[in-house]
């Protein structure tokens, strides 16, 4: 009769201090300073991300990386539940303790030779004379400012800043920015959803206050006649049916609408071919009210049509900018 077999001793795999699981995605976000930093990561940590702001750069890779080797072994008896894998956000910008480019690119291509992390780098820009209207209305001084006037401590942080424009996986244009519009962009970007389509953008602006800088495709309406100009109509926007009716009764609507659509039916494939995650349609008008507002309506309408849903966006609606990224 054989005998048992004696109980297994514990493996040297059983004893060797465990690694803990790494993280499954680290978001860099970093740029100019009142680009929307904080917004970002409110909005990111919205969509399920940790995050956690103006980490030392000395610290970045100890907090995602794997724990020292000489972490104490748990005893063979213990059974540690394997922690569910973070997606982490962490802000980094000049006012980071031991920030420097070089120290930044540095501690970006460590973290990327990490096994299983997989880390991106979102770049906020915004146009000087926006980020000037920022730090005026919060009172806030510019982190460069302290013996410069605040437009030159925008320009010097922007040419210190502009060699990560090159290593960012996704720069961000936050001047027009909505706050709901830029959540969107970031879910567009990151959240993994199964068969993800291409997101889409609409918005109407006024060519009074500049073009949408995150606009892909622009559409001018101007040429088509102006509710402005009837009384009764002057405070209504393309929202409303009365001033629908207007609209849709110049002559040169429907040929310009089915145009528009035609344009768009064999683009909206290829751009999704090309593994493009958002795209931002933009239609302007002189005030941005009435004309490019019916028009945004219209346009989301059909795209809904479609099977694609997109988010409707009116600039220079009150109730639309009321929400806009701000720090």
């Amino acid at each position: 009769m054989s005998a048992e077999p004696a109980p297994p001793s514990p493996s040297a795999s059983t004893c060797a201090p465990r690694t803990p699981p790494r993280l499954d995605r680290v978001i860099l976000v970093t740029g100019l300073s009142g680009a929307g930093k904080t917004s970002t990561l409110k909005a990111l940590e919205d969509l399920g991300f940790e995050a956690i702001d103006n980490v030392p750069l000395d610290l970045i890779a100890r907090l995602v990386g794997p724990a020292p080797t000489d972490t104490p072994s748990p005893s063979p008896s213990s059974s540690t539940p394997t922690p569910t894998p973070r997606d982490i956000a962490i802000g980094v910008d000049v006012r980071t303790r031991g920030f420097a480019v070089e120290t930044f690119v540095g501690e970006l291509d460590h973290l990327r030779a990490i096994d299983d992390i997989d880390v991106s780098v979102i770049f906020l820009d915004c146009a000087e004379e926006e980020l000037q209207r920022r730090f005026a209305e919060t009172r806030r001084r510019h982190p460069l400012a302290v013996d410069l006037p605040l437009t030159d401590a925008i320009a010097l942080e922007r040419a210190a800043l502009a060699p990560l424009i090159d290593r960012a996986d996704m720069v961000l244009d936050t001047t027009d920015s909505i706050l709901g519009d830029l959540k969107g962009r970031l879910k567009a970007h990151f959240v993994r959803e199964t068969g993800r389509d291409l997101a889409i953008f609409v918005i109407s602006f006024s060519y009074r206050h500049g073009l949408p800088r995150q606009a892909d495709l622009v559409f001018d309406v101007r040429f088509l006649k102006n509710p402005h100009y009837d009384l009764s109509l002057r405070p209504l926007t393309g929202r409303d049916e009365a001033v629908a009716r207007f609209i849709e009764n110049d002559p040169g609507w429907d040929t310009f609408f089915q145009g528009l659509c035609a344009f768009l039916t064999p683009l909206l494939p290829r751009y999704r071919a090309e593994g493009k995650s958002y795209l931002t349609l933009a239609l302007g008008c002189t005030g941005g009210r009435h004309r490019s507002v019916f028009t945004a309506e219209k346009i989301a309408e059909w795209l809904m049509q479609q099977g694609l849903p997109a988010r409707l966006t009116h600039r220079e609606l009150p109730t639309e900018a009321a929400t806009r990224v701000n720090n």
